[in-house]
């Protein structure tokens, strides 16, 4: 057969062809679904592991979400029929995460008026402390509610009543008389507790 090549260059022989054809076969098998899991591995990893460092530093996180307790305590003294009882000058890692006050809703005077604040403690526990001067508020009965009288204590010069609450928990109540009724509870220590009631004084605006 007669030579097909252009004038001046040599056909290329079986050979050379095979040759060409070999390397593109190469090529290609590299580029398999193994070889690219393989090649993509290195890469997951990095991705996995940065995930997992901000998860660790989220978890990590201080989960406590202090609360303003102020305007609250403000309403309540400003609505109540009776000096409200407030602890007061706590040490900064008190932390307040709730406080709730039906002192919206007292219009008239006389209109009983209840205040509940909580606290973190120091030692990562919870501390609760209620005053009012309606006894069957949810907030008092909740505590009082099949509590068990143990003794009378004083702490900061008051008279307080120790009660062992319906959940095994140690409260301290305090009569202020008028119907007013202060309460200290949760789960923190017997420590922390009197520590939350040696704080209760009468709150003043001024």
């Amino acid at each position: 057969m007669a030579d097909t090549a252009p004038q001046g260059q040599q056909a290329p022989d079986a050979t050379q062809a095979a040759v060409v054809r070999t390397s593109a076969d190469e090529r290609a098998a590299k580029f398999t679904a193994a070889n690219m899991v393989r090649s993509l591995l290195p890469l997951t990893v990095i991705v996995l592991a940065l995930v997992g460092l901000v998860a660790l530093r989220q978890n990590s996180a201080d989960p406590v979400r202090p609360v303003e307790i102020q305007s609250g305590i403000q309403l309540a003294a400003a609505r109540a029929s009776y000096p409200l009882l407030v602890p007061l000058d706590l040490p900064e890692d008190w932390r307040p995460t709730s406080i709730r006050t039906d002192a919206g809703a007292a219009t008239e005077d006389g209109d009983p008026v209840t205040l509940a604040i909580g606290w973190v403690t120091p030692d990562e526990e919870y501390a609760g402390y209620v005053v009012g001067d309606d006894p069957r508020a949810d907030d008092l009965d909740t505590v009082l509610s099949g509590a068990d009288e143990v003794g009378t204590v004083q702490i900061a010069g008051r008279d307080w009543t120790q009660l062992t609450t319906s959940r095994e928990e140690t409260a301290y109540r305090l009569d202020a008389g008028d119907d007013v009724v202060a309460v200290v509870t949760g789960s923190a220590s017997d420590d922390e507790l009197r520590t939350l009631a040696g704080a209760v004084t009468v709150y003043s605006a001024g």
